[in-house]
């Protein structure tokens, strides 16, 4: 694993271009792949773009068939 691999919420929402609130609700509702670390929400972005690619292939399946 590498640090460059590990994300903050901020930038986990930049990434995304969501806002922060949003990756924020979802980490607390286990929507999103997160770690809570104290107070803080860690990400690693690999698993990031695995999830994100997983919610891309659901919701267009058919446009891919």
């Amino acid at each position: 694993m590498e640090t460059q691999d590990i994300m903050t919420l901020e930038e986990v929402a930049k990434y995304l271009k969501l806002k922060p609130q949003t990756i924020y609700s979802w980490a607390q509702e286990g929507k999103i792949p997160a770690a809570k670390l104290g107070k803080e929400w860690r990400f690693r972005k690999s698993v990031i773009d695995k999830w994100f690619n997983q919610h891309i292939d659901e919701k267009f399946s058919g446009f891919l068939e």
